[in-house]
């Protein structure tokens, strides 16, 4: 149960956003275009960033770069 702890957990790197348009979702209302987020864990399609929230939240790889 990993995703309990994660806002303790230290920052594994961090990403910048570099567009909210999602098809799908409402991402523009929990993430910021060109601003830098915390990773805490990551899979191969998705980061879990500490969102604008204040939660881990996870998203879609292709809304960042490194």
């Amino acid at each position: 149960m990993i995703h309990l702890e994660w806002n303790d957990r230290p920052t594994i790197k961090q990403v910048k956003c570099i567009h909210t348009n999602a098809a799908k979702y409402m991402v523009e209302n929990v993430l910021t275009a060109g601003k830098v987020y915390d990773v805490k864990n990551e899979t191969e399609e998705f980061y879990f960033v500490v969102d604008n929230t204040g939660q881990v939240g996870g998203f879609y790889k292709d809304y960042f770069e490194n």
